[in-house]
């Protein structure tokens, strides 16, 4: 991996780079991805199944696009016992951490005769993508159904691409039955987004949509977004190591080339102050390279996207993890936990070295559905949140709108609307 010395020029230079990774870099798409969007808005099943075959060199019909239960009695059959009981298990780990996160509807009623309150309801139906090209993700399934299950959603759709041959993976099937799916479709990319967005004869459309994909899937979402909820526009995947001399060279560059596996496109940057552990990871990373399996992604994904940036000291390193902002964030200093106090942006932190980054993809129980691309400044991990919404509750006497209904006719004939000064001002008429 290359070694940088932390300047503010490497440090601008490593930000537009990471940058170029952003859905807003990727203009060439949306033409096409409108075309098929507005495609399947106007023609359907029609469309939807003509792309299907187009892209998944799959045909499919309004009697095979929905997963039989057959299908999956089938893919439970296919599976080991002990690989589904993980799965249960890590399907329990997840229910278990966003129980937590629930809202209760709440009344506070007043002395003055007041009465003002939020009330929380799930949503009705929700749209669950989980892409199938390169590998097959039941981790990804787990992350979007079970909140959305626990949260109350009623409808949970997921939709996936199919083989050749009509199958999904048995994996994915048995993820999204434990999870809690009412349904799962044989279709993915753009067209997929559409269908869940719009309808169509075999597929009715739903309220939100939610789940990673390529950059199709993403640029879709973004079109669709007003016509449904969605939960943000996932990027490639990435992660920071913040390490110092104390940290294991050789768990810092498994931990690197973990995300770095995942596509060309993903990063995987070390931030240290320590010279010796970056030659050191360097050295360990190129050791990996040469009996894991997909080696060629990673070695272009660390051509593109890979630095060992080494600082003068921690607060520096600290200071660019913020600007980093990364997905996954691992602190594997003397202390983490007086470490992790200053970081200000990440997705998902994971403290000292046996919490290791897949820990958090698959089985501990916080979503691994993050903000990417910087936005951890400003967003955050799937949640039961993005299945509920919340409604505000108000009710006043007109003893308690009489103190007050002098003070809303002034504040509204401030903003020159009349009508509204008039609304409240009608109650009171002698």
């Amino acid at each position: 991996m290359r070694i940088v010395k932390l300047t503010k020029e490497v440090s601008d230079d490593i930000l537009k780079n990471l940058l170029k990774r952003s859905t807003s870099n990727y203009g060439e798409f949306e033409k096409t991805v409108s075309d098929i969007v507005e495609d399947v808005k106007e023609n359907r099943d029609k469309a939807l199944f003509d792309y299907t075959l187009k892209f998944d060199k799959c045909a499919l019909s309004k009697d095979t696009v929905l997963v039989s239960k057959e299908e999956i009695k089938e893919a439970y059959d296919k599976l080991d016992k002990e690989y589904i009981d993980v799965i249960k298990e890590a399907a329990a780990n997840i229910a278990d951490f966003h129980k937590r996160q629930l809202r209760n509807t709440w009344i506070e009623t007043r002395p003055d005769g007041s009465i003002l309150g939020q009330r929380i309801t799930a949503l009705e139906s929700t749209g669950c993508y989980v892409p199938g090209g390169k590998a097959a993700y039941p981790s990804s399934v787990l992350m979007n159904i079970v909140p959305a299950k626990v949260a109350g959603v009623q409808r949970i759709v997921m939709v996936t691409p199919p083989s050749s041959e009509g199958k999904v993976n048995p994996g994915t099937i048995v993820a999204a039955d434990i999870a809690g799916a009412t349904e799962i479709y044989k279709v993915g990319g753009a067209q997929a987004i559409a269908a869940l967005a719009y309808g169509t004869e075999s597929i009715p459309k739903v309220d939100k949509i939610t789940g990673p994909g390529n950059i199709y899937v993403a640029l879709a979402k973004k079109a669709v977004f007003g016509n449904v909820g969605i939960d943000s526009i996932a990027g490639p995947s990435e992660i920071v190591v913040l390490a110092d001399e104390s940290a294991n060279p050789r768990f810092v560059a498994a931990d690197l080339l973990s995300q770095a596996e995942h596509d060309e496109m993903a990063s995987a940057i070390l931030v240290t102050t320590s010279e010796q552990l970056a030659k050191k990871v360097s050295e360990e990373v190129d050791g990996f390279l040469r009996v894991l399996s997909r080696e060629n992604i990673i070695r272009a994904s660390l051509d593109n996207f890979g630095y060992i940036i080494v600082t003068k000291t921690i607060d520096e390193a600290i200071n660019t993890v913020n600007d980093i902002a990364s997905e996954h964030l691992e602190i594997l200093t003397v202390n983490p936990f007086e470490t992790m106090t200053k970081i200000k942006n990440a997705g998902a932190i994971f403290l000292g070295e046996y919490s290791s980054e897949p820990l958090g993809d698959y089985f501990a129980g916080p979503n691994h559905i993050l903000p990417t691309n910087g936005t951890s400044r400003f967003f955050s991990p799937l949640s039961v949140d993005d299945f509920i919404k919340k409604t505000s509750i108000i009710s006043y006497s007109k003893d308690a709108l009489c103190k007050v209904h002098d003070k809303i006719e002034l504040f509204a004939k401030n903003e020159g609307l009349t009508a509204h000064a008039n609304s409240i001002a009608v109650r009171f008429e002698k």
